[in-house]
């Protein structure tokens, strides 16, 4: 049944780039913006700034985008999308705070609805997103402490380039616009 627009919201809500009230835990597809999207990526950095230069997840989104194959590209660039509205936690926490990827894969199934995706991000985007951690790793990382346990072969030719947040928000629009012409 659908709710009435005065119906209580479950959670808080979060004030976004472009102005919107969002509730990041009770999200409607009518109110993910690609602009919100955008910027926030752009603004947020992998491995929760612990890298040696900024790069963010808007570029990393790119690049997923153009690592998978043609029928997996719309979902390799939107496949972090939830984290504009969540933020992020690191991997080792993630695989622990179950109610967090709960939340995560809700919010990212509106945003899916949203763009006319459909399910979740495939076997094959979730390939190339743990593919690109091995080349963002070496180009981004200090030296090891200790071996990342069950990192596959980085890709060959992938030179991170470390966009500024603009040029991320920039160019996550740009193959945003590219992939879904329809907006």
């Amino acid at each position: 049944m659908a709710r009435e627009d005065h119906a209580p919201r479950d959670g808080a809500w979060i004030q976004t780039f472009t102005g919107r009230q969002f509730w990041p835990l009770d999200a409607r597809a009518d109110e993910v913006v690609i602009e919100d999207i955008a910027h926030s990526l752009g603004m947020l950095c992998r491995f929760n700034g612990h890298c040696r230069r900024f790069y963010s997840v808007a570029e990393h989104a790119v690049w997923v985008s153009r690592l998978v194959g043609a029928e997996d590209a719309r979902w390799g660039l939107m496949h972090d999308a939830a984290e504009a509205y969540l933020s992020d936690l690191p991997k080792p926490l993630k695989q622990v705070m179950t109610d967090f990827t709960h939340w995560e894969e809700r919010l990212l199934r509106v945003i899916a609805a949203r763009f006319g995706l459909v399910g979740l991000p495939s076997e094959r985007v979730k390939d190339a997103d743990w593919r690109l951690l091995a080349n963002e790793k070496t180009a981004l990382m200090a030296p090891e402490p200790a071996p990342w346990r069950g990192l596959p072969e980085p890709f060959p030719g992938v030179t991170l380039e470390g966009w500024s947040p603009e040029e991320a928000n920039a160019r996550f629009l740009e193959r945003f616009r590219e992939l879904f012409p329809e907006g």
